[in-house]
């Protein structure tokens, strides 16, 4: 394994010194590891909060700010943040609006903030629940229970926070959460395995010919293995499988975000959205928006996921709006 680190056990430690060194605008808790907001936040603003295993960065830590989180959890790698961090978060960031919790749909991140939810409303804390699970590839599998959530929790993030930003009230800024997320369909491809720091070797074998059709964000199996196809190939069976459904259709508009697991050059990423804008097209699908890039990771790994979402001028707007973000910054 060659990775850049100090000691397995000090990733995650070392990882958020640099956060806290490199972005000012954010105000890192290396003790409760807790990422939130530095400078002042309008009383009477909805919170929102997320947070799961470390490991997938930028998610979460890296959309703290402006027009997105207020807070976010990083547990250990691939590993839920426990319900004492998520409820230090809610209540430090809570502006007395409440506080949304936007929770990937894994068992332990279900539990963790369930319980979490529980610990803030004892506290007077008011909190609403929202649960993406985008990922087509499978109803249930080694971490979940149903599907997973995977890339459409960006989509969710920015459009939430972009309306919490503006003023909209707890229930309006979860229904609109909700929304994006029915809205959104995911698939993903990966053409190598990821490493883990603490286990030293990657979590799967895949032989070099082949790819693992509709892995998960951990490295989790997908729908099946089989021979490596061409970027075209690709892009039509995970299109194909998150057009299955009836969220999108001809003469809809898309905002679609092309995301690389951790190892896959940008130019790759760009010959794969090269594919889906032309497939869409073909299918009478406009993308009004897109983000091509390293959004949702799964640390080293080689591969690809593609996420749509449906969007009407109101989710355009919101997207849109002023956003600053270690991760995402437009508008400001």
């Amino acid at each position: 394994m060659k990775k850049f680190l100090n000691t397995p056990e000090s990733v995650l430690g070392d990882a958020l010194a640099g956060l806290a060194a490199a972005h000012p605008k954010l105000h890192v808790d290396r003790a409760a590891r807790v990422i939130r907001r530095a400078g002042p936040v309008r009383v009477g603003k909805v919170a929102l909060v997320s947070g799961g295993g470390s490991g997938h960065e930028p998610l979460h830590g890296g959309f703290v700010g402006t027009g997105m989180l207020d807070a976010a959890c990083p547990g250990e790698i691939f590993t839920s943040p426990v319900p004492d961090q998520v409820l230090a978060a809610a209540t430090a960031v809570d502006q007395g609006a409440g506080v949304v919790l936007i929770v990937k749909n894994y068992t332990g991140d279900v539990l963790n903030f369930r319980m979490a939810a529980e610990l803030a409303a004892e506290k007077g804390v008011e909190v609403r629940t929202v649960l993406v699970d985008d990922d087509v590839a499978v109803q249930d599998s080694t971490w979940t229970a149903g599907r997973r959530g995977t890339g459409a929790t960006v989509f969710v993030e920015r459009i939430a926070g972009a309306l919490a930003e503006q003023g909209a009230g707890l229930d309006e800024v979860a229904a609109v959460a909700r929304r994006v997320n029915e809205l959104s369909r995911s698939f993903a491809v990966a053409l190598t395995a990821c490493t883990t720091p603490a286990a030293g070797r990657p979590g799967f074998e895949l032989p070099e010919d082949e790819m693992e059709v509709g892995v998960g964000i951990h490295g989790e199996p997908g729908r099946r293995r089989e021979k490596l196809g061409t970027a075209r190939q690709i892009v039509a069976q995970a299109l194909e499988a998150v057009l299955a459904e009836p969220v999108l259709g001809g003469t809809d508009r898309a905002i679609v975000l092309v995301n690389g697991l951790g190892a896959t050059p940008l130019i790759e990423l760009y010959v794969l959205f090269n594919e889906v804008s032309t497939q869409l097209a073909a299918r009478g699908v406009t993308i009004a928006r897109s983000l091509v890039g390293n959004y949702v990771t799964s640390l080293d790994m080689a591969g690809a996921s593609i996420t749509v979402c449906r969007a009407d001028e109101r989710l355009l707007a919101l997207w849109d709006a002023p956003v600053d973000t270690p991760a995402l910054r437009w508008g400001t």
